[in-house]
């Protein structure tokens, strides 16, 4: 599905990405791991349009995008949701998303409303609330559920697990296993080594701007540099 080769970016003449390799299979999920400051948002915001790389290639669906404008990436499928959440806290729930569809998929929106409402019940319950009012658990459902709005092809999530307490990581992760049941192949950009790494198929270990580590999952977790790296161990 998602094709990256030796992109290249930054900001303000600041190489950020040094050429990154990287591919996301249909029906896969590849965890993209790394501390702060290692280049992985700079990465998805490459892959949206919303960063412009200085070199290198991003194939999408058998087709290049990069260079592309963002709303038409997205009107592709290729579907990222942000760090941070970015929810629009003075809409409701259900504008918020509705809001998700507006480039892509408009048609079925209806369907796709009872699709997520049924995914995330509580999202249901609190419709007609205020988005800034949810807890950050809400908020970060309500943002996965704006982007399933628009029957993303591939699904970026961007640190889903940031700022949640441990039994709600468990439940978003969980929650990501069950999205990826229908096919769906999810580009999982997390700090959270362990538990991407249980859930994943594949990954890649981003350092400084490039990829340090990458295979399938079940052999890094057992890799020493790794655990030296990032576990402490």
């Amino acid at each position: 599905m998602l094709e990256v080769s030796a992109i290249r970016a930054g900001y303000g003449g600041t190489e950020v990405l040094r050429g990154i390799d990287l591919k996301v299979d249909a029906g896969e999920i590849v965890a993209v791991l790394g501390a702060n400051g290692v280049g992985k948002t700079t990465l998805n915001m490459v892959l949206s349009g919303l960063v412009k790389r200085d070199s290198g290639a991003v194939v999408f669906d058998g087709e290049r995008i990069d260079g592309l404008p963002a709303p038409e990436i997205v009107a592709r499928g290729l579907i990222h949701v942000p760090e941070g959440r970015r929810i629009f806290p003075n809409l409701s729930v259900r504008e918020n998303l509705e809001c998700g569809c507006y480039r892509r998929a408009g048609a079925a929106r209806k369907t796709n409303l009872e699709r997520v409402f049924a995914t995330f019940p509580r999202l249901k319950e609190r419709h007609r609330q205020s988005a800034g009012t949810l807890s950050g658990g809400e908020q970060q459902m309500l943002a996965i559920g704006r982007g399933m709005m628009g029957e993303p092809k591939l699904l970026i999530l961007d640190e889903p697990s940031l700022g949640l307490s441990p039994l709600l990581v468990e439940e978003m992760f969980a929650l990501i296993a069950e999205l990826n049941t229908s096919g769906l192949p999810i580009m999982l950009v997390e700090q959270n080594v362990v538990q991407s790494l249980q859930l994943a198929s594949r990954a890649y270990i981003l350092e400084n701007g490039q990829v340090a580590l990458s295979g399938p999952a079940e052999t890094l977790r057992d890799d020493p540099e790794l655990k030296r790296a990032y576990l402490g161990l």
